[in-house]
C-alpha cells in the first residue's frame, strides 16, 4: 500500500541527477559529514568518559564470564547495573582499537550519525523530502543528541535501534505483513537490553501507528499486536532469566539491585525508582543510609581514627572520594549526580575531620571552609555569609526551589534554595553544594531539592520542566514550533479510520513518540538525567520538519499561511532567546536569528519561499550555535550534558579536569596507586575499595582486578566481612581501601580493626601525623579512605 505524502514539494529536490541520485539524496550525506565532524571536534576532552562503563569494558575483555555477565570490574565480583547489549557492542569496539574513553564512545558516535538517513528515510515517506531533510537536521544538531552520542552512556544506541524499529513498525503498517511486525517488536526487544525500560518509551506511539495506520482487519491487527508482544518481551527478558538461573556463587553479584537478581534491578533501581522518589537508592539501596563506622581502634601510629559519622549532612559523596586519597591543597575534581563537573582543591570543611573537595575560590578561610554556610566564589569573600546575589535570588521562594544569581565576576550559579547555618534567610546554594541545618540531610536526596532526585539536573516536576532552567538546554529550542506543528497536523485532512492521510499516520508515530517522552519527563519525580532527553530528539526533528513542510505546501494557496509561519517563529524565537538569557548567553551572535527573522517577515508578501526558509533559519541559529559550544566547551563529563551556557553555571566547568601522575583527567594518588602494583603482583586483587566510584579509574590505568565491596556507589552487599577474610586466607587478596563510603558495613570495618593494619604511609590519623603523600604533597593528611593490608 501507497502512501501519498504533503504536496507541492520543492521538485528540485527530487530530480534524478545520476543512477537514482537526488540533490535531497546528497543533502543527507551533506548532513551525515558535518555531523561527524561536529562530534569529532575536541574529541579528546572525553578523557575516560563515564570510568564506570569504560572500567566494565576493561573487565568483560579479560574473560567470557565477564563479557557475558557485564563484570564491572576484572575480578567479576559486581556486574554494571545496565543489560548487557548496548556494552557488548562497546567491548566489541574495543577489542579492535584498545580501552580508551573515544574506542568505547565511538559505536554510539555512529548510531548518532547513521540514526540521520534513517529519520530522513521514515519522515520523507509521509511528509516528503523537506520535512526529511529539516528532520535530519535539527536532530544532527540538537545539543544533547551530539553531547549523549560522545560519551559512552549508550541511550545514543538505544535511539538508533529504536529509529531502526520504528522504520519496521512503519513497514507493517504500510504492507500489512506479520514479519514487519515481528521484526519491530524484536527490534525494541534488542533495545531494552541495551537501557532497559527506556526502550518502551515510544512503543506506544508504534503501537498506535499499526493498529490505527493498518488497513487489515481489528481482530487480525490486535491478534498481531498480541504475537508481537510475547516476542518483545521474550527477547526482553532473554539475558536476564538466564542470569537469575545461574546460582549466585557462579556469577557476579548484579549490580544496584536490592535482591541479587536481574529482575529486582528491572524493576527497581531501573524500574520504580526511575518513576518516583521511592526511597530506593540509585545505587541498590536507601538513598540516604546512615554512613557506617570506621574501624574502632586506638591511638597508635599504625591503627585508624574513627572518622566522623553522618558526613552526609555536609559535603556531597563525590566531594569527599575526590579527595579520599590526597592531601591539604591538592587539586581535585568530582562530578556531581547531575553530571556537572566541579574543580577546586582539597580542604578540611568546617566541624568535619576530613577533606573534601572544594569549589575553585571557595578554599578555607581562617582555618575553616565555607562549605556549610554556602558561600560563593570569587564574591563577598570578606563576607561569612551567602552573597546578596544568592539572598535576592530566593527572596520569593520556598526551601528548595530551583534557583539561580549572576556573581559580580559575571559567572551564573545555579542551585537550590536553603537556609545557611545561623541564618534566617534563604539563600540560593551552588549545585550540589547545599549547606545543612540542625543535622537534617539533603532534602530529596542525591543532587535533588524538594524531593526530587537530581532536580539540579532536571528541574522539578511539572508542565514547564522543558521550557525552564536546567533542562530546556538540552533539546527544548525548537520544542515549541514542535508542539505546533503537532497541532497542525490535525487540520491535515479529515480523520478517518483506518488513518488515510499521510500526515495523520505520521503524527500517530512522531507527534506520539514526541508527546509520550514530554509527559513522561514532565511528571516523573524519580531518576532522571537530562541526557535522558536525547529520546525526544528524533521525534522533535520529525515534527518540526513536518511542520514546516506542512506551512510550505498550504502556502501556496492560502496567503494567510505566512501569517502562521511567523507566529510559530515568532513564539519560539522568543522562548529561545529567553531560555539563552537563562543561562547567561547574551552575545552578539542573537542578533542573526532576530535579522533572519525580520528579513522573512518583511519578504514574506514580495519572495514568500525565500522568507520561509529565512524564518526556518532564524529558528535554526541558536539551536546550532548551543550545540557547537557543546562540543567545544564542555570536557571530561561522566554524565554528559549540554552547554551550560557563556557563564559556564557550574563552578569550574570551563577549564579541564586536573592532571597528575596517575594519568589524563586522573585524581589518582599515583604513589598508592604504584605501591599497590609493586606488592600485589602475587595476588588477585589489586585492592579492595568501597565502590566503583574509588576504583573504576585503577582498573581503567591497570587492568587489574579491583574488588568494588559496595558496587557502584557503595549500597551493594557484594562482599562481607566473611567473604574477604576467606579471599584474604586463599591469597586472593591483600589490601583493602576504607574510610567513609555510602554503605552500612559495620561487619567489615571491625573486621578491618581486628584483622588488618594500617599501610602507615597511607594511613588516617585525626592529628595529622601521617598523611597521604599525594601529587603535591604536604598538608595534614585527615584522609577519609585509609589503606589496609591483611594477611
Amino acid at each position: 500500500m501507497t502512501t501519498a505524502t504533503i504536496p507541492a514539494q520543492p521538485s528540485f529536490l527530487k530530480k534524478n541527477l545520476v543512477l537514482g541520485i537526488t540533490p535531497a539524496f546528497l543533502l543527507v550525506i551533506v548532513i551525515m559529514a558535518i555531523s561527524f565532524g561536529v562530534h569529532m571536534v575536541n574529541i579528546e576532552s572525553i578523557g575516560d568518559a563515564n570510568s564506570y562503563y569504560t572500567a566494565a569494558v576493561e573487565a568483560m575483555l579479560k574473560s567470557w564470564s565477564n563479557f557475558f555477565f557485564v563484570a564491572a570490574e576484572p575480578g567479576g565480583s559486581v556486574t554494571v547495573d545496565k543489560p548487557p547489549l548496548g556494552l557488548w557492542i562497546e567491548a566489541i569496539f574495543a577489542y579492535f582499537l584498545g580501552v580508551s574513553g573515544f574506542s568505547v564512545s565511538l559505536p554510539n558516535i555512529l548510531a548518532g550519525i547513521f540514526s540521520i538517513p534513517l529519520l530522513y528515510s521514515m519522515v520523507k515517506k509521509y511528509a516528503g523530502e523537506l520535512a526529511g531533510l529539516i528532520a535530519a537536521f535539527v536532530m544532527a544538531f540538537t545539543p544533547v543528541f551530539v553531547a549523549t552520542n560522545r560519551n559512552n552512556t549508550m541511550d545514543g544506541m538505544l535511539v538508533f535501534f529504536l529509529l531502526m524499529a520504528a522504520w519496521a513498525f512503519i513497514k507493517a503498517t504500510e504492507d500489512g505483513k506479520l514479519r514487519w511486525l515481528l521484526l519491530g517488536g524484536f527490534i525494541v526487544g534488542l533495545g531494552f537490553n541495551i537501557k532497559m525500560m527506556q526502550a518502551f518509551l515510544p512503543l506506544p506511539a508504534f503501537y498506535a501507528l499499526y493498529f490505527f495506520g493498518s488497513k487489515e482487519g481489528w481482530l487480525r491487527k490486535i491478534f498481531n499486536l498480541g504475537i508481537a508482544t510475547v516476542l518483545l518481551l521474550a527477547v526482553s527478558f532473554s539475558w536476564a532469566v538466564v542470569v537469575d538461573l545461574t546460582p549466585a556463587d557462579s556469577r557476579p553479584y548484579i549490580g544496584s539491585s536490592d535482591n541479587n537478581t536481574v529482575m529486582g534491578l528491572i524493576f527497581g533501581h531501573n524500574g520504580v525508582s526511575r518513576l518516583g522518589n521511592t526511597g530506593l537508592g540509585g545505587n541498590g539501596g536507601p538513598q540516604n543510609g546512615t554512613p557506617p563506622t570506621a574501624p574502632q581502634t586506638d591511638q597508635s601510629t599504625n591503627q585508624a581514627a574513627q572518622p566522623q559519622q553522618n558526613l552526609r549532612q555536609g559535603p556531597p559523596q563525590e566531594a569527599l572520594d575526590a579527595c579520599s586519597t590526597s592531601s591539604q591543597g591538592d587539586a581535585c575534581s568530582f562530578t556531581t549526580q547531575n553530571g556537572n563537573t566541579v574543580d577546586g582543591s582539597c580542604i578540611t570543611p568546617q566541624n568535619l575531620d576530613v577533606l573534601a573537595c572544594a569549589p575553585q575560590g571557595m578554599s578555607q578561610q581562617n582555618g575553616q571552609a565555607p562549605m556549610g554556610n554556602a558561600q560563593m566564589p570569587n564574591d563577598n569573600v570578606n563576607n561569612q555569609g551567602p552573597p546578596q546575589a544568592a539572598l535576592d535570588a530566593c527572596s520569593t521562594s520556598t526551601q528548595g526551589d530551583a534557583c539561580s544569581f549572576t556573581l559580580q565576576n559575571g559567572n551564573t550559579i545555579n542551585g537550590s534554595c536553603v537556609t545557611p547555618p545561623n541564618s534566617s534567610e534563604l539563600a540560593c546554594a551552588p549545585q550540589g553544594m547545599n549547606p545543612q541545618q540542625n543535622g537534617q540531610g539533603p532534602a530529596g536526596g542525591p543532587g535533588g531539592n524538594g524531593g526530587t532526585p537530581f532536580s539540579q539536573e532536571t528541574g522539578t516536576p511539572g508542565i514547564f520542566r522543558f521550557f525552564t532552567n536546567p533542562l530546556s538546554k538540552q533539546m527544548s529550542w525548537l520544542l515549541p514550533f514542535a508542539l505546533i506543528s503537532v497541532v497542525l497536523a490535525l487540520f491535515a485532512g479529515k480523520i478517518r479510520l483506518p488513518l488515510e492521510s499521510a500526515v495523520h499516520k505520521a503524527l500517530v508515530i512522531w507527534g506520539g513518540w514526541l508527546l509520550t517522552c514530554v509527559v513522561f519527563f514532565s511528571m516523573v519525580s524519580g531518576i532522571f538525567h537530562s541526557y535522558y532527553a536525547i529520546m525526544l530528539a528524533p521525534a522533535l526533528g520529525a515534527m518540526v520538519g513536518i511542520g514546516f513542510a506542512q506551512l510550505w505546501s498550504w502556502g501556496r494557496d492560502k496567503k494567510w499561511i505566512g501569517a502562521v509561519l511567523i507566529g510559530a517563529s515568532l513564539i519560539t524565537l522568543a522562548f529561545q532567546l529567553f531560555a539563552s538569557y537563562q543561562y547567561g548567553e547574551q552575545s552578539w551572535w542573537m542578533l542573526l536569528a532576530v535579522i533572519l527573522f525580520a528579513v522573512g517577515t518583511l519578504s514574506m508578501v514580495v519572495v514568500k519561499r525565500a522568507a520561509y526558509l529565512s524564518l526556518l533559519a532564524s529558528m535554526l541559529v541558536i539551536p546550532i550555535y548551543w550545540t557547537m559550544m557543546t562540543v567545544s566547551s564542555n570536557v571530561d563529563k561522566n554524565l554528559p550534558t549540554a552547554y551550560t551556557g557563556g557563564n559556564q553555571q557550574q563552578v569550574g566547568l570551563a577549564s579541564p579536569r586536573p592532571q597528575d601522575d596517575g594519568g589524563p583527567n586522573s585524581n589518582v594518588n599515583s604513589e598508592m596507586l604504584a605501591y599497590l602494583q609493586a606488592n600485589t603482583q602475587d595476588v588477585k586483587y589489586l585492592a579492595a575499595v568501597p565502590s566503583s566510584q574509588q576504583g573504576s579509574t585503577w582498573v581503567i590505568q591497570t587492568g587489574r582486578p579491583v574488588l568494588y565491596m559496595g558496587g557502584f556507589g557503595g549500597q551493594d552487599d557484594v562482599v562481607s566481612a566473611e567473604d574477604l577474610a576467606e579471599m584474604v586466607a586463599n591469597g586472593e587478596l591483600r589490601y583493602v581501601l576504607y574510610g567513609d563510603n555510602r554503605g552500612n558495613k559495620e561487619d567489615i570495618a571491625n573486621w578491618l580493626a581486628s584483622s588488618c593494619s594500617v599501610v602507615s604511609e597511607f594511613s588516617n590519623q585525626q592529628n595529622g601525623q601521617n598523611q597521604v603523600q599525594g601529587p603535591g604533597g604536604g598538608g595534614p593528611g585527615n584522609q577519609s579512605n585509609t589503606l589496609y593490608m591483611c594477611k
